[in-house]
Parts: structure tokens; sequence; C-alpha cells
């Protein structure tokens, strides 16, 4: 492997790791487009400088993987991580241009997500009957700040009784990135977090559990807990395919 490049890849490679704190998994990623671009540079053009490494080279690069039918996404992530890796080696590793001024992504295309019907919903909290025990009261809950508050699976789960404003009508949730957004909420739903934490407070004696929604036990709910009970109750009103957490936050996107 030609030394200026690979030591271009491995400062790149401890930049993310240590400077942007980036995942195992996400450096990973980034390693394994780099080694492929480089590997196929070996392969075509012989030992070439990272200075040497021009728009056309990438571009025939671009081509073999589209001939390999690579999808249209996955071909967009190798051409950001050359963006991303270009760019670090102009400001660190005296690289004067980048290559990749003149390259552009291809349009991906973009899939429609799947949600439930709005009658299906309706015909869900009107008259299917939930279990008349705390894990009913639980299920319905969970289902209802899915689809009427269009909370992710790990909000749902972190919610506390303390986020609930009922004063303001809203939730404050602390969202992907730490970023933290108050969400209106309307007055049925108001009312159900209303008697689901009254009753919480009679059913569970004792200290209580500070998040909201719990198992029959008292103890905070779990994905599998709401993935089951989300996939038993969609299952009686809709026959889409999948049936998860987050075709409810689709589907309150949706309608």
């Amino acid at each position: 492997m030609d030394p200026s490049f690979e030591s271009a890849i491995r400062q790149f490679s401890d930049h993310l790791r240590f400077e942007k704190r980036y995942s195992v998994h996400t450096v990973r990623s980034y390693e394994d487009d780099l080694l492929q671009f480089h590997t196929y540079i070996l392969q075509q053009f012989g030992e070439t400088a990272l200075a040497g490494i021009s728009s056309p080279v990438i571009r025939s690069w671009l081509a073999s993987l589209k001939d390999k039918e690579l999808s249209s996404r996955s071909i967009i992530r190798k051409i950001s991580s050359l963006k991303s890796f270009f760019k670090f080696a102009m400001r660190s590793c005296g690289l004067i241009k980048s290559p990749m001024v003149n390259i552009s992504s291809p349009k991906a295309g973009k899939r429609l997500p799947m949600y439930v019907e709005q009658a299906d919903m309706q015909t869900l909290f009107d008259h299917v009957e939930f279990s008349g025990n705390w894990k009913g009261a639980t299920e319905r809950l969970a289902m209802q700040m899915l689809y009427q508050a269009g909370l992710r699976l790990a909000e749902l789960i972190n919610c506390k009784e303390n986020q609930v404003d009922f004063s303001n009508s809203s939730i404050k949730v602390l969202g992907k990135g730490n970023k933290e957004r108050v969400i209106p909420v309307s007055g049925d739903l108001l009312l159900s977090l209303k008697e689901y934490m009254e009753e919480k407070t009679r059913h569970f004696e004792g200290a209580r559990e500070p998040c909201l929604l719990v198992t029959e036990k008292g103890k905070k709910v779990y994905p599998k807990y709401i993935y089951r009970a989300v996939k038993k109750y969609l299952q009686l009103v809709t026959t889409i395919e999948k049936k998860s957490p987050h075709v409810l936050r689709h589907s309150f996107a949706t309608h």
C-alpha cells in the first residue's frame, strides 16, 4: 500500500475515532470504503500517490460499482466517505485540491414509509378491546403515545412522569443527538396520561419507578415489551407487512 495513502487513512481513522468520537461501527464503515477504493486503484492503476488521485479515477471506480449493481444508497455513502476523507487530507495531510469537487452523487430512490390507514387506527382505539388489567392499560397508553405524539421507541421507554406537563398540554422528550423537544398533546391523550398515572399510584405501593410506562411488576418497560404489544394490536386492524413502533410514528406523521 502506498505509504502516503496508508498514512492518510490511518490519520483520518484516528480523527474520526478520537476527535469526532464516532462509534466503532461508523469508523469501520469509513475505513472499509477507503480500503475498497485503494484496492481498486492498485488493481487498475498501480501505486498512486494521494495527490495523483483525480476525478476521472474516482468516476471510474464509481462506474465499476454501478456495473456490480451496487445500490444508489451504497454508492452515495461511498462518495460521502471519500468527500470527508479528502477534505481531511487537505486540512491535515498537505493535499492541495480535493478530486471530489466535480463528483456528484446519484439520486437515491425514495421509498414511501409504511403506515397504517387512519380509519384502521380509529378502529383500533374505538373498537378493539384492550385487556382490563395493568398490562392492557400500559399497552393502550403506549399505542396512544406512539401514534398520537409520534414518539420514537426510545423516547417512549425513557419518558418519565415529570416530562408530562399537564398545564401546557405537552410532553418534553429527549430525542436523537440529545436534542430536547416539546410535543403538544391532545386532550384525549392528556386524560389517558392522567388516569394512568393516578392508577399507577394506587396500583404500586412504596417507591415508584420514575419512568412513565411500567410492566405488571412495576419495572420500566423494555423494547421487546412494546414491540410485542404493537404487533399484537396492529395485526387486528391492518394487513401491512411491517408492524412496529416506528410504523406508528410514520402513521402519526402521515395523518
